[in-house]
Order: C-alpha cells, then sequence, then structure tokens
C-alpha cells in the first residue's frame, strides 16, 4: 500500500482533502493523561474513513470516544499471550490465541459505548475493541512488528476488508518517484555521497547515481571506528567493482583524538557527526564546491532521534550529530523507508547480495559498541572480537537469519586464571537479535554449541578479554546498541 506519514496537526479537511481510504493513530511514548499529551481534533471520527488506532493511538481513541485509560500498576512489555474474546474484522479466521508485542503502562480499561471488546490479555481486558458501524477499530499491542507473528495479516485485514484497499504500490513505482525527486532537488549541482560500505548509504548512493550520474562523487571516511577490513572492502566494491567515483579519506587519528576522555554516548554520537561533517566539508573544497550531501537516513532513525511527538532514544550519526552551521542542503532519499524496504530497493537497483543483505552496522562505528572511553587498544580488541563472533555466526549459516549480531566491550576489568596465572582483563559481550525494522528486536536464542565456540575463541584468540558474556535483552525494554 502507498502511505503517508503525516503530523497530528495536519487540518482534518486537508487530511480528507487527500481522500484517504484510511487513517492510521500510530504508537508513541506518552500517556494520554499528561499536560500536552499528543491528541488529534475529534472531527476525523465524523470523515467517513475507516480508523486504527495502536497502542497509544487506540487509547486516544478510548478516551476521546468516551471510553476509560488508566494506570493498572502492571505495563506489558515484550512478547504477551493474546486471547481473542468475540469475532472481529480485523482477527477474521485467525486463531483464538496467538502472542503479540505489547509496549505499554497505561490500559484501556473500559470501552466506549457502541464498542465491543474483541481480546484481552491476563494483564488488561481491552487489548482489542471495534465500532464497525463508525469503522473505527484499536489494539493495544503492536501489529506492526515483525515479533507479533500475525500482525501483517491483522494489518491487511483492516487495508483489504475495512478500508478496501488493494495492493498496488511497488518498489519500482518508489524508485521512480525517488530519482524524480533527486532531480527537482538538485537540478545540475555537484552532489557528495557519505559511503560507509553498509546498506543504507550504499543504496543511498545507488539511487542517487541512477538520478544524477557524473554530477556524484562518493566520499568513504576511514574513521578508525570500522570493523575488521572494513576499509579494504568499501575500496574492493566501490572503487574497482563499480567503478565509482570515490574518494577515501584517511581520518582514524583525528576522530580518536577528538573522542579522548568521552564517556557519554551521546556526546561521542554529537563528536562523531560534527568531526565527519568537518571532513566532508574539507573534501567538497576540493570537488567544485558541492552543495548537497547524500545521506542513508532511515526512518527509525528520525524518530529515534526525537521527533515533535516521539521521545528522544538517541541521537543517530546522520540525523541528531548533525552541527548546527552544516555548510550542505542534505539528499536524504531513505528517509521514509524502513530497512527491510530499503534492502528490496537495493536488489531492485542491482546491488550484489553481499551488500544488500549485509547486517546494520552504527553510524558512529564501534565508538558506542565501547561502553566507556575510546582508546585505540580497546578499538583493536573490539574490532577483534567482533570478526570472530562474526565469522561464527557465519559459519553456523545463521548470519542472514539474525538482524544484527555483534561484540560489545563495556570498559570494565574482571579477574580471571589463564595460564595458572592471574588475569585482569575485560569482558566481551555478545549480542544477537532478530528483527524486521530495528524498531523493535528480540534476542537470539543462539545454539550452546555456538556459543560455546565464539567464547573458546574470544578468550583464546584475542588478548586483553578474559570473559564473555551473552544479552539476553529484547528491545523494549532495550536498545539494540549499547549506547
Amino acid at each position: 500500500m502507498y502511505s503517508e506519514i503525516v503530523s497530528r496537526d495536519m487540518p482534518i479537511a486537508e487530511m480528507l482533502a487527500r481522500k484517504p481510504k484510511g487513517i492510521i493513530f500510530s504508537g508513541g511514548p506518552k500517556s494520554v493523561h499528561v499536560e500536552g499529551a499528543p491528541s488529534i481534533d475529534d472531527a476525523v471520527y465524523r470523515g467517513g474513513v475507516p480508523i486504527l488506532g495502536i497502542c497509544y493511538g487506540a487509547q486516544l481513541v478510548a478516551q476521546q470516544l468516551g471510553g476509560e485509560v488508566a494506570r493498572s500498576g502492571i505495563g506489558e512489555y515484550g512478547r504477551t499471550a493474546l486471547e481473542v474474546t468475540s469475532s472481529s474484522a480485523l482477527f477474521g479466521e485467525l486463531p483464538l490465541q496467538q502472542d503479540v508485542w505489547m509496549s505499554h503502562a497505561d490500559s484501556i480499561v473500559a470501552a466506549p459505548a457502541g464498542f465491543k471488546v474483541t481480546a484481552r490479555t491476563d494483564a488488561v481486558p481491552v487489548a482489542a475493541l471495534e465500532d464497525p458501524e463508525r469503522a473505527v477499530y484499536g489494539v493495544q499491542f503492536h501489529p506492526e512488528v515483525v515479533h507479533t507473528p500475525r500482525g501483517q495479516e491483522i494489518l491487511k485485514h483492516f487495508l483489504y476488508d475495512v478500508c478496501g484497499c488493494r495492493p498496488s504500490w511497488t518498489m519500482v513505482s518508489i524508485i521512480e518517484q525517488a530519482v524524480d525527486q533527486i532531480r527537482a532537488q538538485v537540478g545540475d549541482e555537484k552532489v557528495i555521497c557519505g559511503l560507509s560500505g553498509g546498506v543504507d548509504s550504499a543504496v543511498a548512493a545507488a539511487l542517487v547515481h541512477k538520478a544524477i550520474g557524473e554530477q556524484l562523487t562518493c566520499v568513504f571516511v576511514d574513521t578508525g571506528l570500522l570493523r575488521m577490513n572494513e576499509a579494504e572492502q568499501v575500496e574492493e566494491t566501490f572503487r574497482r567493482q563499480f567503478q565509482i567515483d570515490l574518494v577515501h579519506v584517511k581520518a582514524a587519528d583525528r576522530f580518536v583524538e577528538a573522542l579522548n576522555d568521552i564517556a557519554d554516548p551521546e556526546r561521542k554520537r554529537k563528536i562523531i557527526g560534527e568531526t565527519f561533517i568537518r571532513v566532508f566539508e574539507e573534501v567538497a573544497a576540493d570537488h567544485q564546491d558541492a552543495r548537497f550531501l547524500v545521506q542513508g537516513t532511515l526512518y527509525p532513525d528520525i524518530i529515534e532521534s526525537g521527533t515533535k511527538d516521539a521521545a528522544k532514544i538517541k541521537s543517530h550519526h546522520n540525523v541528531g550529530g548533525l552541527p548546527d552551521d552544516l555548510q550542505f542542503e542534505l539528499v536524504e532519499p531513505l528517509r521514509n523507508l524502513f530497512k527491510d524496504e530499503v534492502r528490496v530497493m537495493g536488489e531492485e537497483l542491482g546491488l550484489p547480495e553481499e551488500i544488500v543483505w549485509r547486517q546494520p552496522f552504527p553510524g558512529p562505528g564501534l565508538a558506542v559498541r565501547i561502553v566507556g572511553t575510546i582508546t585505540p587498544e580497546r578499538l583493536e580488541i573490539l574490532r577483534r572480537a567482533d570478526a570472530v563472533v562474526v565469522e561464527e555466526i557465519k559459519r553456523a549459516g545463521l548470519y542472514h537469519d539474525l538482524w544484527q549480531s555483534f561484540a560489545v566491550l563495556p570498559v570494565v576489568r574482571s579477574v580471571g586464571v589463564m595460564g595458572d596465572e592471574r588475569t585482569y582483563a575485560y569482558p566481551i559481550v555478545i549480542r544477537a537479535v532478530t528483527s524486521d525494522d530495528a524498531m523493535t528486536a528480540d534476542w537470539a536464542r543462539l545454539p550452546y554449541d555456538v556459543l560455546e565456540r565464539i567464547s573458546s575463541r574470544l578468550i583464546n584468540e584475542v588478548p586483553g578479554v578474559n570473559r564473555v558474556a551473552f544479552d539476553v535483552t529484547s528491545k523494549p525494554p532495550g536498545t539494540i546498541e549499547w549506547e
């Protein structure tokens, strides 16, 4: 389906003038009871357009139409057993018992007049509700995330059966629209693209190159915060294999010096983002004063960096880390897409599988996987440890089943015994998660023999490591990255 994300402040008349087939109220971090809580003009309920409220959106529907939302003292986070209690257009012929993904503190405790409750959980009496006559529906859980196994079917029921939509929007049409927008924005100006070698920047580069060709120069900044042999891989792939105009800037010393004695993760991200841009500005001066900077910003980056109504989880390198006096105009052709959509776009653009399906890597690199201050020694330990984790995950045939798998280095030391001698060295934390869009994630149940091989190799092959732990935290409540 073609969809547009709009602000809740959009006038309802303007919203309805776009002739939507349906309207979805998203989830959000607020309580409907706090001052300034996000709301919407209740004229939307009289517009004759089907409405689906998700999590906070469902609570808003209940509150505005006369139901009751309260904080019961029992929140629900993560995988939750749902019981369908009544026939429903949303659930159709789906099983009466199913798992869903929850993330809420407030709960709907009484449905508005005219609504029927269609599902419950052990903790909340109203997990789904609907008024078919007004075509208003609500679910307390998140059907849009992969960890609600039947969530896509629930959304299809709403889109197909309630709204009368048909699946006519294709990736080809997305690319065509993006190419037109890039050409309109850029014109004949020169453009620089920040190329990391990861899927986001690679797809952004391929898309912009399709739109403007030789107007594009790609710049690869070696921050010294990259994975093992990553600089060499970028050179081989983009300069030699794809014949892209690539500038390789070796700036590791500059980034490490800027991060000296910095432990706060937000300051790390800000410093890396600003240093990154300053390097770009210097390169741009040698490339005909390029006016535009391409970045592989995705929609989850925008959400997690904070918007008007979305809580700030962490600043992203290519969003919150940008300096106020940025000399470039940004071109962000992927900013309305999620990772799974970007991968499909990459395949459509003809990028090789090893790039399209590479696991995500944070813009600030290993700096946000060292929990504490950055030193060259810690970077080398983590780089080697991360290579071991990825090698063993690939050896086990699990790499493409996982959203991310990597090593984390907390800056603490613990006592160990190696070779009959006392050691005082770092732990390595193995992090492996499954996800579909990075907005939620579940910790991966790695086989014990895989964990054993990783642990053995880390302790035997990486100097400075004497302990290995495995992170079993999902998102929420944790985040995928440790910082």
